[in-house]
């Protein structure tokens, strides 16, 4: 009787998942908007702040160097202090980089703002999955961590139509000061719309692993033993094919443009392209998440998401015409499907709760390795005047195929 009415308990302290995921969707496009402020009037900055090109660059790319050396100390972050306070930081953060922003007197003073921007990045980045793994019931959490995976998505399309916008009547003060804003509400939203369940909180996590070390059952969590338990077959399998996942996905943003453009498209319709994908992912990404509870399996819908990638990839990087179209309906509708599922997923292959946020913190530094690589590897093969097209594409190709074949062999359900 009191193991079913502890039951019965656990599962009244679940929240719904739809509103769990609209909420922190809301946080995740409120610091996304901040991230890609910069791109649409990188220009004008580059005017205002007397930057070159290649210091301009360092306004996006610092994103992805945060991601790699403050991931990990995020996850023990989020041990330590609990998950949802640790959003709410991120969100103070990102104010905080804003500000530093908004004083900046050099182009060096504002890259290092966004060095600042970056790290709220990467923390709410590493959270977000940690508050829907404690508030929402197991069997539902592909379709809260659906609707919170497409944040990147909605904030970098938001950021694209309302910067230009605010940048005209307001400038560069009037950018940074909205978007701040932006993130201040976002925080309130969290702080009053997420309750974490009083079972599942953090410090009760750390107690019950203090109690386990006591009895000898988790000593190993302890610097190497917590690796070896961390870093299992299955878990290294699946962070690969995260990892080329997120190649071909920052290829795409980065270079499909350009391509495109070079070969007589239009610069309009060209970032249409590029970002549709990201724009169909709002309806894919739920409804896989949606698709993955009702059946209770998660690879199959992942293997198919990352079998799309490479190919798409490939015929968006030399065609431009209706090969290129569906490829982008392809992308948008399967592959992009499967942002939510490799957050969900991670989170069922990780084997004891003391040890999620450390692994959600190794899961977004490999993400950002994996971005960093679809920047700078694929500049590479794209040779100095970014036309070696089918050479980039048939390696980009290559590796969204490995990636989907580490998928296949990964043990999970």
């Amino acid at each position: 009787m009191d193991r079913e009415a502890g039951r019965r308990e656990k599962k009244g302290a679940y929240r719904s998942p739809v509103r769990v995921g609209t909420v922190l969707l809301a946080a995740g496009v409120a610091v996304a908007m901040i991230q890609y402020k910069v791109p649409t009037i990188l220009s004008s900055l580059m005017a205002l702040f007397d930057m070159d090109a290649e210091a301009a660059s360092w306004l996006m790319s610092i994103f992805t160097l945060a991601s790699v050396f403050a991931a990990l100390p995020s996850g023990l972050l989020a041990q330590r202090f609990g998950a949802k306070s640790m959003m709410v930081a991120a969100l103070g953060i990102a104010v905080t980089g804003s500000c530093i922003g908004l004083a900046a007197g050099s182009s060096a003073a504002l890259v290092a703002s966004r060095a600042v921007e970056g790290v709220a990045l990467t923390i709410l980045t590493t959270c977000g999955p940690l508050v829907v793994r404690a508030c929402v019931d197991p069997g539902k959490v592909g379709t809260a961590m659906g609707i919170w995976g497409v944040w990147g998505c909605v904030g970098s399309t938001a950021a694209a139509v309302v910067t230009p916008t605010v940048f005209e009547a307001m400038g560069f003060a009037g950018v940074w000061t909205v978007f701040a804003i932006g993130a201040v509400l976002a925080a309130v939203l969290v702080l009053a719309a997420i309750r974490m369940p009083r079972a599942r909180t953090a410090a009760e996590e750390a107690k019950a692993a203090k109690s386990g070390a006591a009895s000898g059952r988790s000593r190993g969590c302890a610097a190497w033993g917590l690796w070896r338990m961390l870093l299992t077959r299955d878990i290294l399998l699946f962070l690969g094919g995260f990892a080329m996942f997120n190649v071909c996905l920052l290829a795409v943003l980065s270079f499909v443009p350009t391509i495109l453009q070079m070969q007589g498209v239009d610069p309009t319709w060209s970032g249409l392209v590029s970002t549709a994908p990201m724009l169909l992912s709002v309806a894919s990404s739920p409804l896989f998440g949606a698709i993955s509870d009702r059946r209770g399996r998660r690879k199959a819908l992942l293997v198919a998401a990352s079998a799309v990638m490479g190919p798409c990839t490939f015929l968006l990087y030399t065609d431009t015409g209706a090969l290129m179209l569906i490829a982008v309906a392809v992308m948008g509708l399967v592959g992009m499907g499967g942002v939510g599922l490799f957050l969900s997923g991670f989170v069922g292959l990780v084997p004891r709760p003391e040890l999620a946020s450390v692994g959600m913190g190794l899961m977004v530094t490999v993400q950002g390795v994996g971005q960093f690589l679809g920047t700078f590897l694929v500049q590479m093969l794209l040779g100095p005047s970014l036309d070696h097209w089918f050479l980039a594409g048939g390696v980009l190709m290559g590796l969204g195929l490995a990636g989907t074949i580490l998928l296949v062999l990964c043990r999970m359900r």
